[in-house]
């Protein structure tokens, strides 16, 4: 899953950097790195992260601004020092030059990703009660059993007669008690695994909302152009005139058709769904592992299943 994850956000990164490159050139250069630091986020916020989705979204637009204000809303600025640069962030979160668009893709990428950083979490919490039930040290008591188990008819000389099915279950169950008592939290936990995949292929698609990353940019660039002379007045009056180079216009107003990619990015990663449902069922069967983990053990050659003779602790039966 977190290869998937992984895999994704690396797409949707390109298909981003694409945008500005086919689109908003002037600005694609610079605008690869806080594109870049807004998927680094993404990634750490479903790895964990103590960050939010509205915090990587926020930043990114503070860092976007300079950049959409000067090369595409006034290109004709040449001199973009750092304090002019960071008056402009900061006048971004008063002025709101983007528009409804940066909130709309803080709530669009917040639900999803919720549940991505959610069932990361779990999956990473499953691992670590496997690996700590699957090293779990065995009492003294425990240890006498099993040998007593498996090697007491040796001494009669009955090497080939295995436990009978009813001993060794006795045996397992006292030797893993405390182990099955894990069995109602990891079925409750078994829930929450189908829960979460279920809302990541419902309503909260991770790759629709990693999908429609660049066409909220796409927006949010096309509505601060738009509003380019009111935007341009304030910012005036807040961070004063820069120094610029005749009257250049901005001709970058490019709208971007989404409709054909956004059908062949859904259908390269419709397979994930699939893993998805694969992958839950295959954890349903697992929902009385620690339950029947004594009976799994006592299964196969370890144990004498038919008719025949077999050991029951203190004789051949």
């Amino acid at each position: 899953f977190l290869e998937a994850f992984e895999s994704l956000l690396r797409f949707a990164e390109n298909r981003t950097s694409s945008l500005f490159e086919t689109a908003y050139r002037p600005m694609a250069k610079e605008a690869a790195e806080p594109v870049k630091e807004l998927f680094t986020d993404i990634s750490l916020y479903i790895l964990g992260a103590e960050t939010t989705v509205e915090s990587a979204v926020l930043r990114f637009f503070d860092s976007l601004f300079p950049l959409v204000y000067s090369r595409l809303i006034n290109p004709g600025i040449t001199d973009l020092s750092e304090d002019y640069t960071e008056c402009l962030r900061l006048t971004r979160q008063d002025i709101n030059p983007f528009g409804r668009y940066s909130k709309n893709m803080v709530t669009e990428l917040s639900k999803s990703l919720w549940a991505s950083r959610m069932l990361s979490q779990a999956l990473s919490l499953g691992i670590e009660v496997i690996n700590t039930t699957e090293h779990a040290a065995l009492t003294k008591e425990c240890s006498k059993a099993l040998v007593k188990m498996q090697y007491c008819p040796h001494c009669q000389g009955l090497t080939l007669i295995r436990p009978c099915v009813g001993y060794c279950l006795n045996v397992m169950r006292g030797c893993l008690a405390s182990v099955s008592e894990l069995d109602a939290q990891w079925r409750e936990y078994i829930s929450t695994l189908e829960y979460l995949t279920n809302e990541m292929a419902a309503s909260h698609d991770l790759e629709i909302a990693l999908m429609g990353i660049r066409n909220s940019i796409n927006e949010a660039i096309l509505h601060a152009q738009l509003n380019g002379p009111q935007l341009s007045a304030t910012v005036d009056k807040v961070c004063g005139q820069p120094k610029q180079e005749g009257n250049l216009s901005s001709d970058n107003i490019v709208p971007v058709k989404e409709a054909t990619e956004i059908q062949t990015f859904v259908m390269a990663h419709a397979s994930l769904n699939n893993k998805r449902r694969e992958f839950i069922n295959y954890m349903k069967r697992s929902r009385t592992f620690y339950a029947s983990i004594a009976e799994r053990l006592c299964d196969g050659d370890l144990v004498m299943r038919d008719s025949s003779t077999c050991w029951n602790g203190e004789d051949v039966v």
